[in-house]
């Protein structure tokens, strides 16, 4: 096999829904025994300050929570199988089932895009 540029992966990896990315970061993790996390900042404090340093920690994974499918249910169900690339009786009864995640431990911006769609087809959705 050809050995393939970081040009060539990274276009392999625009066309992948997220879900299939969060796989293959999995299998990526098993396959050479790593880690795909950043590494968290150290935070040096003493005393009180110590409690309020952690308190600050800006989260980094969010998950999209489907509360309610409002009027338009099949517009609602169309944009789960966008964002989760479901088939259509998987995203049908998550649908039918909310509050349910369509989405989690995603990145903030990921979330709120997905978020603001799911809005946008009438739904009715938390980002925790």
């Amino acid at each position: 096999m050809a050995k393939l540029s970081q040009e060539d992966l990274l276009a392999q990896f625009e066309e992948m829904t997220l879900i299939e990315l969060s796989e293959f970061v999995k299998a990526f993790e098993d396959k050479f025994d790593v880690t795909a996390a950043a590494a968290a900042p150290v935070v040096v404090a003493g005393g009180a300050g110590a409690g309020a340093a952690e308190a600050v920690e800006e989260k980094d994974e969010f998950d999209v929570i489907l509360t309610g499918a409002g009027d338009k249910k099949i517009q609602v169900i169309k944009v789960v199988r966008e964002l989760t690339s479901l088939g259509l009786k998987e995203a049908k009864d998550l649908v039918d089932g909310a509050p349910k995640p369509v989405l989690e431990k995603v990145a903030k911006d990921a979330a709120e895009k997905a978020a603001e769609s799911l809005k946008g087809a009438g739904a009715s959705v938390e980002v925790k």
